[in-house]
């Protein structure tokens, strides 16, 4: 089940919703969202939603042990990290190992067919989060097993993010209030996550999707370029649009979630833009594994040797593709290159400033080429085409043309105008206050419209 379907808008968030309001004592409370998140991940994962529960009792009982044998805690994180990548390894990256080898030294080993439980680099990483946090001694095991699997499977953030952390809400478990003003906001905020996904993510995909699945022979400078902006403005809403969902929902069920994103396209550097985006994934690596690995404490060749190992992470847990794993790398280098070049590095002016979001703009943009891109071949191709491809025939002017259709046009200038903080600046003046919560109604019947009427909705995250 995904946030933009009318059975989950109509159905089971109003059931769920009302039923958490009315039920009295937080025990019910939370057995209701445990019993509805389990619901909600098995609609659509009826057998994956028992690796789930399994993968949330391997890891709670890691934690039991860690917190009563101290002097074996070692033993035990090494074998929760085991058990945790063991599992990832399995489902979403024995494939793509086995198919290397394959070509590499020309094996014949049969390639396992296994259907990518949905989300599970999400949950994967928040079981590990709530171990972690036991070792450190920064939260006592709980003996509450469904506590932990409430933590790891509430359905605001089971399947798309944002990654939150155990000693983040683990407070919220035992205690919370719903208050009318945080529902409220939290309506108004998951509709601004769903109008971002529908009404400008989607129209966005249909470009970018059409332009990478066509042939290359049809494929030019107008139509690469045209397939790299509709996929960054289809990424960046489509990640942001379910963070904003997830926040929303949290608070309508008096949990708060960090941020997410903090418009990445405003970016002035590539430091500064992965400061932006997806903040509670880099966030993770950086607590749970750049520091651990020793961080910036011994000497800048260690250090860059902790930042490649980060950003290489960060590339593998995206996907089991080689294109990931380059995505990773190549941010990596972009970063060392701002952190060791001086002139990179300095402070400048208002020309540099502006100077500086062009190039983040632009380094973002060619990597997200290779983030899309089905291979490494295609990467190359579209990147070539973007800069070479000066071939204007008739079928694929058509093609191009056949893409830029007034709505198409609507939900690109939306996206442009919603890249940038105007609402943040906007949001203390009265006027803008009325406006947005009289828009919050038209824009969740907007995008039920759009739904009922069967337009492309894809999800992006099954590859996640």
């Amino acid at each position: 089940m995904v946030f933009s379907s009318l059975f989950f808008l109509c159905i089971f968030l109003p059931t769920v919703f009302l039923l958490d309001l009315i039920l009295p004592g937080m025990k019910s409370r939370n057995t209701l969202l445990l019993v509805a998140s389990l619901f909600f991940y098995a609609y659509g994962e009826p057998v994956y939603v028992l690796l789930m529960i399994g993968s949330a009792f391997l890891n709670y009982l890691l934690a039991l042990l860690i917190g009563q044998y101290s002097k074996r805690k070692k033993f035990f994180l090494w074998i929760t990290v085991l058990v945790n990548l063991g599992i990832l390894g399995i489902f979403k990256y024995s494939g793509f190992l086995i198919d290397s080898m394959n070509r590499c030294f020309g094996l014949g080993l049969r390639v396992p067919q296994l259907a990518l439980p949905i989300g599970i680099s999400f949950f994967t990483f928040q079981a590990m989060s709530y171990v972690f946090d036991v070792y450190r001694g920064e939260e006592k095991a709980s003996r509450n097993f469904a506590r932990i699997l409430l933590y790891i499977s509430f359905f605001p953030q089971l399947i798309a993010g944002p990654i939150v952390k155990y000693h983040d809400i683990q407070r919220e478990l035992s205690e919370r209030q719903q208050t009318l003003h945080g529902i409220a906001c939290g309506i108004r905020r998951f509709a601004v996550g769903l109008g971002k996904k529908v009404l400008i993510s989607n129209y966005m995909g249909v470009v970018a999707d059409t332009l990478f699945s066509a042939p290359g022979s049809r494929i030019n400078m107008l139509g690469a370029w045209m397939g790299a902006v509709s996929y960054m403005v289809q990424i960046y809403f489509d990640f942001s649009g379910y963070s904003d969902m997830a926040i929303g929902l949290g608070w309508m069920f008096g949990f708060h979630f960090k941020e997410n994103f903090r418009y990445p396209y405003v970016a002035v550097s590539i430091r500064d833009f992965w400061q932006r985006w997806h903040i509670s994934l880099s966030g993770w690596f950086k607590e749970y594994l750049y520091i651990p690995l020793g961080g910036n404490r011994k000497g800048k060749v260690r250090t860059c040797v902790n930042k490649i190992i980060v950003f290489l992470c960060t590339g593998i847990w995206h996907g089991a593709n080689v294109t990931f794993l380059f995505w990773g790398l190549y941010h990596g280098f972009f970063l060392m290159l701002e952190e060791y070049v001086p002139f990179i590095r300095k402070k400048g002016g208002r020309v540099k400033e502006i100077a500086g979001h062009l190039y983040a703009l632009f380094v973002v943009l060619i990597g997200f080429v290779f983030f899309r891109a089905e291979s490494m071949e295609q990467g190359i191709f579209w990147i070539r085409e973007m800069f070479t491809g000066m071939h204007f025939d008739r079928t694929s002017m058509i093609l191009c043309m056949s893409l830029l259709t007034p709505v198409h046009l609507a939900a690109f200038a939306a996206g442009m105008v919603g890249s940038v903080p105007i609402k943040k600046r906007m949001e203390c003046r009265s006027l803008w206050q009325m406006a947005s919560w009289l828009v919050t109604p038209l824009i969740i019947i907007l995008c039920m419209l759009n739904l009922a009427g069967g337009t492309y909705n894809p999800f992006i995250y099954f590859r996640f």
